[in-house]
């Protein structure tokens, strides 16, 4: 349409905004009213979006159907309505199946994005948005309706692992109260969340998802070359956030949250020094490995300090800095190119807050 890059980027920052904005509403209604409803809710809305974009012949409608209504609906069928849900049913190896919620988005992205290009290329890109939200109208909306269940109550059933004590039960080290975000805000736990959640956005998300290919053409790289390389973080994304769910569930949560920091700067600093295809493969290797880790145990953490009848409001205010994070390294990303002809500024002040991420993480005490 000979849109300008400016113009399209106000729908990234849009939907990149809105995603995590909308994650405490989310999760605030999530634990008031269940998070089935919220995520039947977030993928009709997402249906819709997408729907709606493949109509789409103007600017203001592409920050209607695809920056707006879109990104609502993915704000409500986020990972703070699963790890609403997963808090819900799972007393023990919750790390382990908020890990496998993280693994399932990258799969999905693995999956998907492959079929959005052939209907782009074999029918056109109209076509290719109708077909993801066809997927999600026909396939998606009818398992939440008919599988999804807010509370193991509802089966008569208790969470998973829970510990049984005469008539009594009980889920192991965990609050079983709602904590207001009064309470939480004077809790030094909820601020240690948040910034290292903010530097997991800065680092992942709004730097490497947005910056890395482009960066990697500076360097002399082919642009196919680049793109598998990000292929491959994402392959291996799947396997570090299931691994990181076994580990934060075997060996506790706060130690391997601050390593996975610590190693995230450490890989951005190897970043400034890739130079073949061999060494950026290794950078896709071990930053995917850690991309979506900090998932699990942020989560897990949350409501192992707050209560699982908090997770979604809190998480979500969390999740929100992490967005926030993202949305900033995103501008800064292309502020320091525009000012000094590389990223390399960019992921340096990457790579150290990585570090100090890993501090934060310690001073938690649960």
């Amino acid at each position: 349409f000979g849109w300008d890059r400016s113009a399209i980027s106000v729908t990234a920052v849009l939907s990149m905004l809105l995603y995590g904005g909308l994650g405490p509403l989310a999760g605030r209604l999530a634990d008031r009213y269940g998070p089935k409803s919220v995520l039947v809710g977030g993928v009709l809305l997402t249906g819709i979006g997408v729907l709606a974009s493949s109509t789409m012949s103007k600017i203001w409608q592409f920050h209607l159907y695809y920056g707006l209504i879109t990104s609502i609906g993915a704000g409500g069928a986020a990972t703070v309505t699963a790890a609403a849900m997963a808090s819900r049913w799972f007393a023990t190896r919750r790390a382990l199946v908020i890990g496998m919620t993280g693994a399932a988005m990258s799969a999905g992205q693995l999956m998907i994005l492959p079929l959005a290009a052939y209907l782009e290329q074999a029918h056109g890109w109209r076509w290719s948005f109708a077909g993801m939200g066809l997927i999600l109208a026909l396939l998606i909306l009818p398992v939440t309706l008919l599988f999804f269940r807010n509370d193991p109550a509802e089966m008569g059933l208790k969470p998973y692992g829970t510990q049984i004590t005469g008539t009594m039960a009980e889920a192991p080290r965990e609050s079983l109260k709602a904590t207001s975000l009064v309470e939480a805000a004077h809790h030094p736990g909820f601020w240690l969340l948040a910034g290292s959640f903010f530097v997991c956005g800065y680092t992942s998300t709004g730097l490497i998802g947005v910056h890395l290919i482009p960066h990697a053409v500076d360097h002399g790289f082919p642009i196919m070359t680049a793109s598998a390389a990000m292929g491959l973080m994402g392959a291996m994304n799947v396997v570090g956030t299931l691994a990181s769910g076994y580990i934060c569930d075997r060996y506790g949560k706060r130690i391997p949250l601050a390593l996975y920091y610590f190693l995230r700067g450490l890989s951005l600093f190897f970043l400034l020094m890739v130079g073949s295809v061999a060494e950026l493969n290794l950078f896709a290797i071990v930053f995917g490995l850690n991309y979506i880790s900090t998932v699990p145990p942020t989560a897990t953490l949350t409501a192992d300090l707050f209560g699982k009848r908090s997770v979604g409001m809190l998480y979500g205010l969390i999740f929100f800095s992490h967005q926030i994070g993202a949305a900033l390294a995103s501008y800064i990303g292309g502020l320091a190119y525009d000012l000094t002809g590389s990223y390399d500024w960019a992921f340096i002040s990457a790579g150290i807050l990585g570090v100090l991420a890993a501090g934060l993480v310690l001073a938690i005490r649960e």
